[in-house]
């Protein structure tokens, strides 16, 4: 469903690149589009990563900036970005079906702001309904856009991605 209305977004013919911000900002705030969806991507992969202990999973130091994990790199486009998202909920399709139990232990990283200084680790379970949460947060964020650009809302958008009969 995110994946629907962050395509829906970006296509539409309000949607500038060169407003606000960054690519396809239709609002005075810094986040744009183009910005929400890269992020969305990138927490998808990074909790995934981090789920199947892979090094470097949602690492950086407390002080370092996380500009670039929201910026459009050169070449990435408004158009481009949202088809970056289905594959990185692919792959954690693919991870949470290999996983045994889901209460099975997840190291954290020390010293990042997002983890509490006192949390030592998560279950599987945890981390991936935390994912759910943050994709959902990621969609609401898109559903603003879009009603800031035209108006639209949840149940209209749904009715013509879903294609239900109108009531």
């Amino acid at each position: 469903m995110a994946a629907l209305k962050v395509a829906a977004v970006a296509a539409h013919p309000h949607v500038r690149p060169d407003r606000g911000a960054g690519p396809g900002t239709p609002s005075a705030r810094k986040l744009s589009i183009a910005e929400l969806i890269k992020h969305a991507a990138r927490c998808e992969r990074g909790w995934t990563a981090f789920v199947l202990w892979r090094s470097g999973a949602l690492q950086r130091a407390a002080d370092e900036s996380d500009d670039d994990e929201f910026r459009p790199a050169p070449g990435e486009t408004l158009a481009g970005l949202p088809a970056d998202f289905g594959p990185a909920t692919g792959e954690t399709d693919e991870a949470v079906a290999d996983i045994a139990d889901l209460g099975q232990g997840v190291s954290v990283p020390r010293g990042v702001p997002w983890i509490p200084a006192d949390v030592e680790g998560w279950s599987a379970r945890w981390v991936l309904l935390h994912l759910i949460e943050e994709t959902a947060r990621h969609g609401g964020h898109a559903d603003i856009f879009h009603e800031s650009l035209d108006g639209a809302t949840l149940y209209p958008l749904m009715t013509a991605a879903e294609q239900w009969p109108d009531p």
